[in-house]
C-alpha cells in the first residue's frame, strides 16, 4: 500500500507543479482536483482501462475450459478468490494480471500464449500471474501504468511551452523535455525487479514444477525478441510476464522493468534443487 500512496502523491504534486507554472495559484487548485480525479480513476478503474487497451475479452468455463480450469485450480491451491479470466486477441505470447485486490483481480493471456505453449507451460505462466495477485503486486502495477501515461501526457502537452519566453512557461517546457522521456525510469523505480523473481518463485512452489515456467520463459523470450505485440505500450510493459519490447536494442531498452530471462531461469533452477 505504501508504494501505491507514494505514486498517487507524486502524481498530485506533478499536476500541481504544472498548474502553478501555467496559471499560478488558481491553476494549482485546478490541477489538484484533476489529480484527485485521476487518482480515483486509477485506483478503481485502471484494470478496466488496461484490459480495454488490449481489447481483452472475458471468458468462462464454457468457451475457454482449459484456460479457465487452470486458473481455477491455481486459485484454489493458492487459497485466492477466482479472478476474472481474459483472452487478448494477440498472436505474440504473453500474459499479465491486474486489479486492485485479490477480490477484484483479472488474469489475461494472449491467444498466442494459448496456441504456442503446452498446457504445463501455460500453467507455469498463469501461476506466475497468480503469484502477483497473491503478493498484492497487481494494484501497484496498474496504477504505475496510469502514472507513466500521465507523465507522458504532461510531457507532450508542455513541450510547446518552451517556445514562450516567460519564466513560467519555460519551466513547463523544461518539464516536458526532460521528465517525459523518463517515464520508463519512473516505472522502473516504482516497480522493483525483485517482484518478478518473487512471482517466479511463487509460481514454482504453487505448481511444484519450476521447469514449467522455465520452459515457458525460454519460449517467451524467443518470441518477444522477434515479434512485437501490436498494441504494446511502454506505460504497461512492466505488467507483462516478459517485456514486450525485448527485441529493441540500445538506449531504447535501457530501462527494462524485468530482470533478464537468463537470470530468472537460473533462479528457478536453484529453486528446483530445493524441491527435489
Amino acid at each position: 500500500m505504501g508504494k501505491t500512496v507514494f505514486l498517487m502523491v507524486c502524481l498530485m504534486l506533478l499536476f500541481m507543479y504544472i498548474g502553478d507554472a501555467v496559471a499560478g495559484p488558481d491553476g494549482m487548485v485546478t490541477a489538484f482536483w484533476m489529480a484527485c480525479g485521476m487518482n480515483f480513476i486509477s485506483y478503481f478503474f485502471s484494470d478496466t482501462l488496461v484490459l480495454k487497451q488490449y481489447r481483452a475479452k472475458e471468458v468462462n468455463q464454457q468457451n475457454a475450459p482449459e484456460l479457465y480450469n487452470i486458473v481455477a485450480r491455481l486459485a484454489a491451491t493458492a487459497q485466492l478468490p477466482m479472478p476474472k479470466v481474459y483472452i487478448i486477441p494477440e498472436q505474440v505470447p504473453n500474459a499479465f494480471a491486474t486489479g486492485r485486490s485479490p477480490k477484484h483481480a483479472a488474469v489475461a493471456a494472449t491467444q498466442g500464449l494459448l496456441d504456442l505453449m503446452t498446457l504445463t507451460e501455460i500453467e507455469g505462466v498463469l501461476a506466475h500471474e497468480m503469484s502477483h495477485v497473491r503478493h498484492y503486486d497487481i494494484l501497484i502495477g496498474s496504477i504505475a501504468a496510469m502514472f507513466a501515461g500521465a507523465i507522458s501526457m504532461l510531457g507532450r502537452s508542455t513541450k510547446s511551452a518552451s517556445d514562450n519566453t516567460s519564466q513560467n512557461t519555460q519551466r513547463v517546457g523544461i518539464f516536458g523535455v526532460i521528465l517525459a522521456p523518463l517515464a520508463a525510469t519512473v516505472i522502473q523505480m516504482a516497480i522493483s525487479r525483485t517482484r518478478e523473481y518473487k512471482a517466479d518463485e511463487g509460481a514454482a512452489y504453487l505448481t511444484g514444477h519450476p521447469e514449467w515456467l522455465m520452459d515457458a520463459l525460454t519460449k517467451l523470450e524467443g518470441y518477444s525478441k522477434n515479434y512485437r505485440m501490436q498494441r504494446a505500450s511502454r506505460q504497461t510493459a512492466h505488467m507483462f510476464i516478459v517485456n514486450p519490447f525485448n527485441g529493441l536494442k540500445g538506449i531504447s531498452n535501457l530501462f527494462s522493468t524485468h530482470p533478464s530471462t537468463e537470470d530468472r531461469i537460473a533462479h528457478l533452477k536453484k529453486i528446483k534443487q530445493t524441491l527435489k
